[in-house]
């Protein structure tokens, strides 16, 4: 019979070799001779090369030297990053598998599909890395240069404008829906299967309008192929100083930000979360990783665990009610 004294004397152990708390509680992680001893995965939920690894490179080397372990990316694409949510949530809660995760999998399609997690008891939030807007964008035939002149055409000719998307219930899609309602006027959405595709027929003159992630546009806003309108988060974003927000633009208090942030599996050990939330907000104090984020279209951002946990759910709630009031319905 088992009456507790084998836990204890684990827990002495622990405590004369200064283990951390977390070790002498028991459990899977208390059996780990230190973590971590081993490379650790953080999982993304979109192929290399987009907005997700463009902002997860950066903290990589940081995050990498305070772990003293070997930092591997794990890329599992596909439905809208929730394959790769799916997985994090069923993995174990030992710290060698965490997940880079962007809002949409946490905020937006939790309301508007079933998904095999859920996005408050699923994951240990761990710290927020960066936010940025959806930029609007125009073909440059397009007369007008502001938003409250696309308002203007919008109540105009009911109906008639149309934009652009990456797909139903994207940022970009939300964004427009909420300009929308806010603004009082209709649009008719063209959703593509993807921001480059969108981008493509902009430029070609398929569509005058576009609610395009920052990492896609700003090239062609360079090189004058596109004409930026306004960025959509509350801040102006620091690639493009000259663009004004929708809010200044006659919408006070308008915004649709995206994010990027890091969370583990339900109840991971308050010792990983601690030394990796520490190791990120080490990294995003490095002006070298800013500026790597920053050419992103991002703006980075630290915090407690806390701050992003407060962030899922405002942000949970605020476009649920967008997707119920617009109708919106996901594939």
């Amino acid at each position: 019979m088992n009456d507790g004294s084998d836990v204890r004397r684990r827990q002495l152990i622990a405590a004369a070799l200064g283990l951390p708390l977390a070790a002498r509680a028991g459990g899977a992680f208390a059996q780990q001779p230190g973590w971590p001893n081993r490379p650790v995965k953080v999982v993304l939920g979109y192929p290399p090369g987009g907005a997700a690894d463009g902002t997860a490179r950066p903290i990589e080397p940081k995050l990498q030297e305070a772990l003293g372990q070997p930092v591997l990316f794990d890329y599992r694409p596909g439905a809208g990053a929730t394959i790769a949510a799916d997985f994090t949530a069923k993995a174990a809660a030992d710290g060698y598998t965490l997940h880079f995760v962007d809002s949409g999998p946490m905020t937006i399609l939790p309301n508007g599909k079933k998904l095999g997690y859920d996005p408050f008891d699923s994951f240990t939030p761990i710290g927020m890395v960066c936010t940025g807007g959806t930029l609007l964008v125009a073909h440059p035939s397009i007369e007008a240069n502001t938003v409250q002149e696309l308002i203007a055409m919008a109540k105009a000719k009911p109906g008639a404008l149309s934009y652009g998307t990456s797909g139903i219930g994207g940022a970009g899609h939300l964004a427009a829906e909420l300009l929308q309602e806010m603004a009082g006027i209709r649009m008719e959405h063209v959703p593509y299967k993807g921001g480059s595709q969108a981008a493509a027929d902009l430029i070609g003159g398929q569509v005058p309008l576009l609610f395009s992630s920052m990492a896609t546009a700003i090239p062609h806003v360079q090189t004058g192929k596109m004409k930026a309108i306004a960025v959509t988060s509350l801040t102006r974003a620091s690639a493009l100083p000259e663009v004004r927000t929708v809010a200044e633009q006659g919408l006070p208090g308008f915004e649709a930000s995206v994010w990027f942030a890091m969370v583990g599996p339900a109840k991971l050990p308050e010792e990983v979360v601690g030394r990796v939330n520490g190791a990120i907000n080490a990294a995003l104090a490095d002006p070298k990783v800013q500026d790597a984020i920053r050419r992103q279209g991002y703006e980075p951002v630290s915090g407690p665990p806390g701050g992003l946990a407060a962030q899922i759910r405002a942000d949970h709630e605020k476009w649920g009610k967008v997707i119920r009031d617009a109708k919106i319905v996901f594939a």
